[in-house]
């Protein structure tokens, strides 16, 4: 890893870089690929932001947060959140310090849009990415969404 990581937004001249992004084929089950996060990102695009994460000019990884949703979706405005909602790092670049990198970009845009709370889901098991997101500070709510397990991670 560099000093120079950085996130860029998904253009025409990096997209096919963004979409060749890989983890490791034991990883492919508990993470979306990164052209299904860019499809969701053109249906959902007022939550959605998508970034290539760099170091330098090389891509390394993927993100994508969601920023202030419903998460209750009951349209009451009552459970708004804001998050990371999917993390992909390149197979080839995993434990390099660019997850970390990427939580705290995420948590930096939350921070900066007025937010105190960091979201993220993650597949329980013993193969899944638990440990990476409780080592960083985060804790499980106690709640699920889509089987998976909801943490968060005070901003404050």
């Amino acid at each position: 890893m560099t000093t120079a990581l950085r996130l860029a937004e998904i253009t025409a001249g990096n997209l096919d870089a963004a979409i060749a992004l890989r983890v490791r084929p034991d990883q492919e089950h508990l993470v979306d690929p990164v052209v299904k996060s860019l499809a969701e990102a053109y249906v959902h695009r007022e939550a959605a932001w998508p970034r290539l994460v760099l170091d330098g000019d090389r891509p390394v990884g993927f993100l994508m947060a969601f920023l202030d949703i419903d998460f209750a979706g009951d349209g009451t405005g009552r459970d708004i959140r804001s998050g990371l909602w999917r993390l992909n790092i390149a197979a080839g670049e995993q434990g390099r310090g660019y997850g970390r990198f990427a939580v705290e970009a995420v948590a930096a845009e939350i921070r900066r849009r007025g937010g105190s709370r960091m979201y993220v889901t993650w597949h329980p098991g013993d193969d899944g990415p638990e440990g990476f997101y409780l080592g960083l500070g985060f804790r499980p709510t106690g709640e699920t969404s889509g089987g998976e397990t909801v943490g968060v991670l005070e901003l404050s």
